[in-house]
């Protein structure tokens, strides 16, 4: 990333153009204000003074026409300004200038005739011949009668065009200081600012080369500062789903090496010519259980590939639940008798259809099952049962096994968790579950105690993704 497409490089850049912009539209305003102000302080000094010349005109020569007076060199009403005086006539045309540089012809500047009409007014403009800027201002002459002519006085705007633009001048000497003080600062505040982001990428290139032990400082409670929070958090999970899945893998690997070697070891021994028939038929047992053990674990790898894809579907059908309890009752009664376990169904007639994917429900059972009779030992007890309320159905794992501890009680649907006890197998079983679970529009409900036994409950609702139906 070059210098200048970085963040801090951008901020420093705005920061800069704004100041910039707001020191620009400001200075502009105020000269405008200022030129405006100094301007309308002249105006108003010639209109003050064409109204006491125009008053002395009115009072003291009047008796006489206007072109008497300016033929007979009168001039007592208009000597006492600076400004250059012409007087004109009521055909507009200029019979007196005091610069002697009197204009030929009519004239038809407005301010000129207002002050015929009248009324007073001003014209900035530049003289023809020297292209001097200059104000003039119209007032009206008038005797006994009326409007006689006009006075007009003219001035130079030289002095305060040059007073403008030294103001202007100190101004933009004072807006470049504002600038480059602004663009140090700028610099300043982006680097403080942009200097946790930094850091944050720098965790995140660590963590994407493997290395989650970083930690991302916190320099503020704000945005950046929960971000940071965050991003801690973040690697933390993403460290402890790394250990999961390693400690998954080993498992996985250990649970498949167990059968394999069992199957090889059978084998060998099977190869031998002199083994009777019985020690045969036994080998020929193992290494077919060990082989749908191998399966089974195939098959749940295989389901947990396509649930975190996102690739499996449900196959929804009507579901006797009677039916599906029969199913249960039949799978798991001999390992009941085997292990020396209290199995339960409770099952009734008619305990009505849900729209479900049967063989995913049964997997659930099945799963959920296996993992109450390895985790409850000898004489243990092991119950199936069914609710049902308006909004949802639970059907309910029991047993009084040995019980998940409140620490684990939130972690055991997470993939790849695995428990601290030997029978905890690879840590996939209940993550699945409760995927299929989620697909029927319900949940895993987990209650269990150490030490006292687990209830899991398949909680499916009777609307929406699935349905209930009772039997009649």
């Amino acid at each position: 990333m070059g210098r200048y497409n970085s963040l801090k490089y951008r901020m420093a850049r705005n920061y800069i153009i704004i100041i910039f912009i707001s020191v620009f539209v400001t200075e502009f305003a105020t000269m405008l204000l200022l030129q405006e102000y100094f301007y309308n302080n002249i105006r108003t000094t010639l209109e003050n003074q064409l109204r006491i010349s125009a008053d002395f005109y009115e009072r003291y020569f009047s008796d006489q026409s206007l072109e008497d007076n300016v033929y007979g060199d009168v001039d007592a009403f208009w000597k006492q300004t600076d400004a250059e005086v012409q007087i004109i006539n009521l055909d507009s045309v200029v019979i007196l200038d005091s610069q002697g540089t009197r204009p030929k012809g009519p004239r038809e500047e407005k301010d000129i005739a207002a002050a015929l009409s009248g009324g007073t007014d001003y014209l900035i403009f530049s003289k023809e011949g020297t292209g001097q800027k200059v104000m003039a201002v119209s007032y009206p002459l008038k005797d006994g009668n009326g409007i006689v002519g006009a006075l007009r006085f003219i001035t130079s705007m030289r002095d305060v065009d040059r007073t403008l633009r030294v103001i202007a001048l100190n101004f933009s000497l004072f807006a470049i200081g504002v600038v480059l003080i602004t663009a140090v600062i700028s610099q300043f505040l982006s680097k403080k600012i942009i200097k946790p982001i930094e850091e944050l990428t720098a965790t995140a290139e660590e963590i994407s080369s493997g290395n989650y032990n970083v930690v991302s400082r916190k320099y503020n409670d704000d945005e950046v500062g929960k971000l940071s929070d965050t991003f801690n958090y973040m690697t933390r999970e993403i460290k402890k789903k790394d250990a999961l899945k390693n400690d998954f893998i080993s498992s996985v690997s250990h649970e498949l090496r167990t059968p394999l070697t069992a199957i090889k070891g059978w084998a060998i021994t099977l190869k031998d010519e002199s083994t009777d028939r019985e020690l045969l038929s036994d080998g020929l047992d193992i290494i077919s259980n060990e082989t749908d053990r191998l399966k089974n674990m195939v098959e749940e790898l295989l389901d947990f590939s396509k649930f975190v894809s996102g690739k499996i579907t449900l196959d929804l059908e009507k579901v006797d639940i009677t039916r599906l309890f029969d199913f249960i009752w039949k799978n798991m009664e001999d390992r009941a008798n085997r292990e020396g376990k209290k199995f339960t169904v409770n099952r009734k007639d008619n305990m009505g259809f849900i729209t479900a994917d049967a063989n995913r429900l049964k997997q659930v059972f099945i799963n959920l099952i296996d993992n109450a009779f390895k985790f409850t030992g000898p004489g243990g007890e092991i119950t199936v049962s069914m609710e049902k309320s308006d909004r949802h159905i639970d059907f309910i794992v029991a047993d009084n096994g040995i019980g998940i501890g409140a620490e684990d009680i939130d972690k055991v649907k997470e993939k790849f968790f695995k428990g601290k006890t030997s029978n905890s197998s690879n840590g996939i079983g209940l993550s699945i579950c409760d995927e299929i679970a989620k697909l029927h529009g319900g949940e895993l409900v987990i209650n269990s105690e150490l030490g006292t036994g687990t209830e899991i409950r398949l909680r499916i609702p009777t609307k929406g993704v699935v349905a209930y139906e009772k039997n009649n």
